[in-house]
């Protein structure tokens, strides 16, 4: 090959790199909000990659199958919260529900109940304070932080009513159904990929979701409140129902994962739940939705909960840091994605 043509050659090569580098920078800088969703799925992967090297056994399937089945009330509340926060709103009730409701159910199970109706009781209560939070922000235009605050208050209020002992599902309860273990793949010693009903609920809720927020008008609609409510207004979208939509959501989701987590566990008291709204709003969070609203994924939520999970398992593994480590480190973790959010909607701008 001539001179002039080894060099043509490398200019060549060298404008498809600047193009391919020039492509991949603009979609970057035109979709900058999927930013935190990437940066999470980076943290997920680094958690991974760092707990093998340092303690091992961490990229096994059972590892995978314990951290879904431990997390996946999480998963649920996750979701709930992505609606409600990319309309730009927040809901501090999901764990006083998540008491309320386990201990309603648990009850209704000792009374002698039929499972189906418990769990159906279950998650009619969180739809109801679901509808409650929906009616005070949307007919009587009260800020979201104080309208959830408020049920919040009465959730935990009404679970310390009922009792303040832990209750106990019957050994023969339907309820614990949802916990049985189902072993999809038999690997060697304990190596074995498990699911759980419970799980595949919580799977079922993340696809339904899925589908109504990318494939509904209704979805459509949560994203455009985010972005803008005067806007979606003008657009004659139907505002004031899918914000009172989005609470039943999540107040329903809060009653689905208080099904899981009671099954799971056996047992609801009142101080069940405490602390796990702000777990799931840090989860949707780091996830890459916006607090600000009208930008966000569900599959993300679901990737922070498990980096939540995950950074739970390696502090176990390691022995030597103390649990209350768990709250710092999410401290700093949502600290760093707020800032990365805000980076990012400036840029926008």
């Amino acid at each position: 090959m001539s001179g002039t043509a080894q060099a043509t050659t490398a200019a060549t090569g060298t404008g498809g790199l600047a193009r391919t580098w020039s492509s991949f920078h603009r979609a970057i800088t035109t979709n900058l909000a999927i930013l935190p969703t990437i940066a999470s799925i980076v943290i997920f992967v680094a958690m991974i990659v760092f707990g093998e090297i340092a303690y091992g056994r961490i990229v096994q399937v059972s590892t995978l199958s314990n951290l879904l089945i431990n997390n996946a009330h999480l998963i649920v509340l996750a979701v709930g919260l992505t609606f409600v926060i990319l309309t730009g709103g927040i809901d501090l009730s999901v764990g006083s529900i998540v008491a309320i409701s386990s201990l309603i159910g648990v009850k209704l199970a000792q009374a002698g109940w039929p499972p189906a109706l418990a769990i159906l009781a279950m998650v009619l209560i969180g739809s109801v304070f679901g509808l409650i939070s929906g009616i005070l922000i949307q007919r009587f235009d009260v800020q979201p932080f104080i309208a959830t605050l408020a049920t919040m208050f009465l959730g935990r209020g009404l679970a310390s009513l009922l009792s303040t002992q832990p209750e106990r599902l019957p050994e023969e309860s339907g309820v614990l159904w949802f916990a049985t273990k189902w072993k999809v793949i038999d690997g060697p010693k304990v190596n074995d990929l498990i699911v759980t009903p419970g799980l595949l609920l919580a799977i079922v809720v993340v696809l339904i979701a899925l589908f109504v927020l990318h494939r509904t008008r209704t979805g459509r609609t949560v994203y455009a409140i985010g972005g803008s409510e005067g806007s979606a207004r003008l657009m004659g979208l139907p505002v004031d129902r899918t914000k009172l939509y989005v609470y039943i959501v999540s107040g329903t989701l809060a009653g689905v994962a208080a099904v899981i987590y009671t099954a799971r566990l056996g047992t609801a008291q009142n101080i069940t739940g405490i602390g796990w709204e702000l777990d799931a709003i840090a989860a949707t969070v780091i996830g890459g939705t916006l607090l600000t609203g009208g930008f966000g994924y569900v599959l993300g939520s679901v990737i922070g909960a498990l980096v939540l999970g995950l950074m739970t398992v390696l502090i176990t593994r390691d022995g030597s840091i103390p649990p209350e480590m768990t709250t710092i480190i999410t401290g700093g973790i949502l600290l760093v994605f707020v800032l990365l959010q805000r980076a990012v909607t400036r840029a926008r701008h």
